[in-house]
């Protein structure tokens, strides 16, 4: 793909009070009905969602045929931290379907079953054992449960896929706009998908990691980060917003994030959730010197001043 060069810089890092390094990059935020109530950035260029594009996986094998409880099916949209509780629950899921970690498809990290995805690929095993469908090759992407996948992101983003790449943990990867990122995530948010992940939060991602952060902070949000810097979430009310730094940056999203929160005025309820998305916004420990927090990451006022114009 070819980045638009009038991406604005949204994001500073600032150390010792000089602005180090910068972040450019794009943000859509969509009313709960699909229409787009704020464009900052190239919004239509296709771009790959990443771990993003899970709940839509998720969603996709439910459509094949998964049988799986909710608890379970959170796992399946889950980018975690590997901590013994996700490895426990991903070596059970393909016990149940008469398998092992030696069939999932994922890297090592240091194992398979504590790579990131494996939850991902612990319930697209399972949902080929359910229906019949060889276990072998299920990552291609021309096997059965990864062309039912292919609708659902079509229908869920009402865009024709642009790419088909292989994503870090070698399961398909699908390109589209920012645009349709937001509408498939405001929709899959309705879904049984939405509701397993809010339950869930912390099997969603992990201890001190942003999504978990950021859904309990703030009730009903529902929240799933990418890779290269991409990030999509889903208000209560179903307003959405997705976004993406155009160098890949994931330590510029929090700042990101937190901006449309505040500009929407979903506030958390609680002090120490507060304090939680107060650090988030700043890039917490990310700027440091001597071991210490010197600095922080902030979004510019040009940001905003923007934000606030588009959705006042």
């Amino acid at each position: 793909m070819s980045f638009a060069t009038s991406n604005p810089v949204l994001v500073e890092v600032v150390r010792s009070g000089f602005v180090e390094s910068v972040h450019r990059g794009a943000m859509v935020i969509t009313a709960p009905d699909g229409t787009v109530r704020a464009a900052i950035g190239d919004i239509h260029t296709p771009v790959f969602p990443r771990s993003s594009n899970k709940p839509f996986q998720a969603l996709g094998m439910l459509n094949a045929g998964l049988e799986i409880d909710d608890t379970n099916l959170a796992l399946v949209c889950a980018s975690h931290t590997g901590e013994q509780g996700h490895v426990d629950r991903a070596l059970a899921m393909l016990a149940a379907a008469g398998l092992s970690e030696d069939d999932l498809h994922c890297p090592p990290d240091p194992r398979r079953a504590a790579m990131n995805c494996s939850g991902k690929h612990a319930g697209m095993l399972t949902t080929c054992v359910q229906r019949g469908w060889s276990t072998a090759d299920y990552t291609n992407p021309d096997h059965p449960l990864q062309r039912v996948i292919a609708d659902t992101v079509v229908e869920l983003t009402g865009e024709k896929i642009a790419a088909v790449g292989v994503d870090g943990c070698a399961a398909p990867l699908f390109a589209f706009s920012l645009t349709g990122l937001a509408r498939a995530f405001s929709s899959v948010a309705r879904t049984r998908v939405g509701e397993a992940m809010r339950a869930n939060p912390w099997l969603v991602a992990g201890t001190g990691r942003e999504d978990t952060l950021l859904m309990l902070a703030v009730p009903g949000l529902l929240s799933k980060a990418g890779a290269e810097g991409v990030h999509a979430m889903t208000l209560p009310d179903g307003t959405t917003v997705a976004l993406k730094t155009d160098d890949g940056a994931s330590r510029a999203r929090g700042p990101m994030l937190v901006a449309a929160l505040r500009a929407l005025g979903a506030s958390p309820e609680n002090a120490a959730a507060l304090e939680v998305i107060d650090g988030l916004g700043r890039g917490a420990g990310l700027v440091l010197g001597g071991g210490n927090e010197v600095g922080e990451l902030r979004v510019t006022r040009e940001f905003e001043a923007e934000l606030a114009d588009k959705l006042g």
